[in-house]
């Protein structure tokens, strides 16, 4: 048995209020994703517009606060005007960025029609690879503005009298990205004045909108944060976000190496954080830009070959590789491929959930959190089915319950190191000492009096004794604290899967665990996902 592990949370120590789009979600059309998952019109549960139902149905019992759509690589190329209007009107394109056609079978009206139907908020990504200052003038016209204009009024023509409200938008994608088309990898001032000139064109015919400049694509890049600090100092006083992205990739078998990933994330966005405030101080300016973490995922992948005895390796050139074999492909919904994430269920759980409450514990500047394949997290699918893969467990649990304040947690744990590694020439980390076997963030919901402590046991033998030390908010005048309940999501077998026909992995009670006088002790087993809740004043209702 390890020694004992404690989480202390205590009501004088805020970090900032938590947003509600902060557990949201990322979609791009790739492969099937769309076109088989969202479209199917073939499908049994399939409506009016093709949509599935089922997935619909999914998305919305889960309550998904936002989505980030349509893209992605893809949205660089995509002529957002050739996908309104009749469906016989529509023009098909070729989509550089994932060698596919783009159908326009699902058009810009239909991703938010979608999103209407699925209760979540839509938070678009304009084209600013070739996209011009007009298109993007355009859109916010045709998607935000009543009436009265050619724009507006061909909304209303093709059948969505209102208008739709989008408030968040995205400068682009990935600009500072070589694989993007477009890219001002090479000029960041530049992309920055771009974003200058279209976030004030775009307020002046929406000034409820919020848009969001890119930043580095990963922590990994070689511009960075160089180039974020050269393109956020150009439109700082017209922007609201700045929308950053990372993959964390892992050794296969490296459990510890893929849970402790979420300290990269921490370090990225603390780094943020603080060229924000250096680019506000130079602007002399009171408003601070939030970040927008709207890509993020962990995965494994086996060692790629390096190349060394070049010099410094050109992460440009790698992304100029030509195959004229390489084919593009025309998606059938009625033919979608099977997708899942690799490994077993607890493994992407755990690993996304551990970004995820890192995102939590920086609530203070991260406002937006979308997480790739976070649909499916919530709602896994194949051609026929959808289902709830262990993912969806945690994901519901912190869009449900970190609400209201992030609370400073203070952990005391067994720790481990991570040694650095290089999984291909682009993607290096750093070693990494001291890492806490347990991973915890809190909330603090004063509205409902509800704290609820989210704690992740990273070892995969032992099963920890936990203290949870809520004495700080035993104080005169506050409420008694009663202790609500213990929910946790483990498996003994760490490859299992849930699939439609039998959901193996799945929450349960932990009834072992005593409360008295604001301490909660129990034991947390390896490799699971907790919630343990609590009530300030008056009585709990599950």
């Amino acid at each position: 048995m390890s020694r004992k592990a404690t989480v202390t949370v205590h009501p004088s120590y805020e970090i900032g209020s938590i947003s509600p789009r902060l557990f949201s979600a990322f979609l791009e059309p790739i492969g099937t994703m769309v076109n088989g998952t969202m479209f199917n019109p073939k499908h049994p549960t399939a409506d009016e517009q093709g949509f599935r139902r089922d997935v619909i149905d999914g998305l919305k019992a889960s309550g998904l606060p936002a989505v980030r759509l349509p893209g992605g690589n893809f949205v660089s190329a995509w002529q957002w005007k050739d996908s309104i209007g009749p469906m016989s009107e529509r023009k098909v394109h070729l989509d550089p960025a994932w060698h596919q056609f783009i159908l326009n079978d699902v058009g810009h009206d239909e991703y938010l029609q979608w999103a209407e139907k699925v209760g979540t908020e839509p938070l678009y990504t304009v084209n600013f690879g070739t996209g011009t200052l007009q298109d993007a003038i355009d859109i916010v016209e045709y998607t935000n503005f009543e009436g009265g204009t050619y724009w507006s009024d061909l909304r209303r023509k093709y059948g969505h009298e209102a208008p739709y409200g989008v408030k968040v938008w995205y400068l682009g994608n990935e600009m500072d990205g070589h694989w993007q088309l477009g890219s001002w990898s090479n000029d960041p001032r530049g992309y920055g004045v771009r974003c200058l000139e279209a976030s004030k064109a775009m307020k002046w015919i929406d000034e409820s909108i919020e848009t969001a400049v890119c930043g580095s694509s990963a922590p990994l890049m070689e511009h960075f944060p160089d180039w974020d600090e050269a393109a956020l100092n150009e439109c700082y006083d017209v922007v609201d976000y700045l929308s950053i992205h990372h993959y964390h990739t892992a050794p296969a078998g490296d459990v510890k190496s893929l849970l402790g990933g979420s300290v990269y994330y921490e370090d990225f966005i603390n780094t943020e954080a603080a060229m924000i405030e250096y680019v506000a101080s130079k602007h002399r300016s009171p408003k601070r830009v939030k970040i927008s973490f709207d890509e993020y995922g962990a995965m494994v992948r086996p060692f790629a070959d390096l190349h060394v005895g070049y010099g410094r390796y050109n992460m440009a050139r790698a992304h100029y590789l030509f195959n004229p074999e390489r084919k593009y492909i025309k998606h059938d919904p009625d033919n979608m491929q099977e997708r899942e994430f690799p490994g077993g269920d607890m493994a992407h759980l755990l690993s996304m959930a551990s970004i995820q409450l890192a995102l939590l514990r920086h609530a203070d500047v991260v406002e937006i959190g979308c997480m790739t394949g976070g649909l499916g997290a919530l709602c896994a699918s194949n051609h026929d089915h959808v289902w709830k893969a262990a993912s969806h467990y945690a994901f519901t649990d912190l869009i449900k319950y970190a609400r209201g304040t992030s609370m400073d947690v203070k952990v005391s744990s067994e720790t481990y190191d991570m040694p650095g590694y290089q999984w291909d020439d682009t993607s290096a980390y750093t070693g990494k000492e001291g890492i806490n076997y347990i991973d915890s963030a809190a909330a603090y919901d004063k509205e409902t009096g509800l704290i609820t402590v989210f704690v992740i046991n990273r070892s995969e033998k032992e099963e920890y004794p936990l203290e949870l030390d809520l004495k700080g908010f035993d104080r005169p005048g506050a409420g008694e604290v009663s202790f609500a309940e213990h929910s946790e999501v483990f498996t003994d077998d760490f490859e299992a899967k849930n699939r439609c026909e039998e959901e193996i992995i799945k929450p349960g009670f932990n009834t072992e665990g005593k409360f008295e006088r604001c301490l909660y002790t129990c034991h947390v087993k390896p490799l699971s996902w907790n919630r343990i809740t609590f009530k300030v004043g008056g009585s709990y209702e599950l």
